[in-house]
């Protein structure tokens, strides 16, 4: 060894060092939601489900179904034997099916009846993705009614408006806080509408569901028996029914990775905007809960800001990789399919710290109305921005008890019930 080579390390890495617990992911949320355990039981809860469905139609023992539900427990396999077992077949369903099989003993072959693979996993995909979605959509309705606050708190309030940089003409904060509003709405419109298209998939080997239709000689019609089980297998998940197996015709990963994309672009909106009022020599507005420096601790850095600015810029291109998947060959695709999950998982867990730290963010706002007066060199006239604030909270206008409207956080008179002005700096 000579004196350039580093000295070898004596310190073993810890048991579970190949873990990502989010050391550099400072941003994601919903880690449990979407982890490794969660798409576990997501890929239980649809075998079970499947079960379930199929004894409803006479397609398998009703002890069957109640044998595998109890079986799938997500405690009861071992995880990281799973993830080793995956890598000979190229999906974690095949070493996962031979568990439970054993476990839902004996009944085991009524396990997975008719089913791929892919129905397993694109249901259980589906399945993290409604369940994540209900907090993030939980935090975006925070954020709006946050918005309104600000918004109508700050209707008259005086600043510059900037364009390319520079100012332009006088504006009013709550108008910039009403356009945040405005990506806010539309953001959770989206991911609202996605959510409740999230559909189950189930279309067998090659999407034809030929696998479930009854034994020769059972009563019924034997393919409508078939053409039924999409459905309840959707119901018994809480997941719309998929029109027809969607193996090869990816709109609802597409349509979810635009919902995804367009919230992560709304909320880094508002981010950009703070980063910039922020900035020392401007001073407009600063977070409530602000970031120190390792090496100025005179700084008070906008963290928040800063992480949701950090998950708009990795989303596009997460969801670029999502819709390249449109385009997959046959009936049921090499890779194109394998490529979604990872940056599936990604956006969901961007998405959701980014709408976590935009509701905090403005919840603890600290508006300085002083110096946005002070920085404003631009003579002019603001009006009619405080109207076009009436006109964009009037979708979300409070009723008094006699019925007459009344802007938010404003009293009939039209004074300002919250006052931010004093906030400290």
């Amino acid at each position: 060894m000579t004196s350039a080579d580093p000295a070898p390390s004596h310190h073993p890495p810890p048991a579970g060092a190949g873990a990502d617990l989010g050391l550099l992911s400072p941003m994601r949320g919903a880690a449990e939601a979407t982890g490794d355990a969660a798409v576990l039981q997501a890929m239980l809860d649809a075998e079970a489900a499947l079960a379930r469905a199929q004894a409803a139609l006479g397609l398998v023992p009703a002890e069957a179904a109640g044998a595998v539900s109890a079986a799938a427990r997500v405690e009861a396999f071992d995880l990281p034997d799973l993830v080793e077992r995956a890598r000979s077949g190229g999906n974690p369903v095949i070493p996962l099916v031979e568990d439970l099989r054993e476990a839902a003993a004996p009944y085991g072959e009524h396990v997975h009846r008719g089913a791929t693979s892919q129905d397993i996993v694109d249901t259980a995909l589906m399945l993290v993705a409604h369940r994540t979605l209900g907090p993030v959509l939980a935090d975006v309705a925070r954020l709006v009614d946050g918005l309104t606050r600000l918004a109508a708190e700050h209707r008259d309030t005086p600043m510059a408006a900037r364009t390319l940089t520079q100012q332009a003409v006088p504006t009013t904060f709550g108008l910039k806080a009403a356009g945040w509003r405005k990506l806010a709405t539309d953001a959770r419109d989206r991911l609202t509408a996605a959510r409740r298209s999230l559909p189950a998939q189930l279309g067998g080997a090659a999407g034809t569901l030929a696998a479930f239709r009854p034994a020769a000689g059972a009563s019924g019609p034997r393919a409508e028996v078939a053409l039924r089980l999409p459905g309840r297998f959707a119901a018994e998940l809480g997941l719309a029914e998929p029109g027809l197996p969607w193996h090869v015709l990816r709109t609802p990963v597409a349509d979810l990775a635009g919902a995804l994309a367009f919230t992560a672009g709304a909320l880094g909106k508002l981010a950009a905007d703070v980063l910039v009022l922020s900035r020392t020599e401007i001073g407009e507005v600063s977070e409530g809960v602000g970031g120190g420096s390792s090496s100025m601790p005179h700084k008070h850095n906008p963290v928040r800001a800063t992480m949701i600015a950090a998950a708009a810029r990795q989303v596009p291109q997460l969801a670029a990789t999502l819709y390249a998947s449109l385009a997959a060959e046959d009936e049921r695709p090499s890779g194109a399919w394998h490529a979604e999950w990872q940056p599936l998982r990604a956006a969901l867990r961007l998405v959701a710290g980014a709408a976590r730290d935009a509701a905090e963010l403005v919840a603890d706002l600290r508006v300085h109305p002083d110096r946005m007066r002070a920085n404003l060199t631009i003579p002019g006239d603001p009006s009619p921005a405080p109207a076009l604030v009436d006109r964009a909270l009037a979708t979300r206008t409070a009723q008094a008890p006699d019925g007459e409207a009344t802007r938010p956080d404003r009293t009939p008179a039209g004074e300002i019930t919250h006052d931010r002005d004093k906030a400290p700096r």
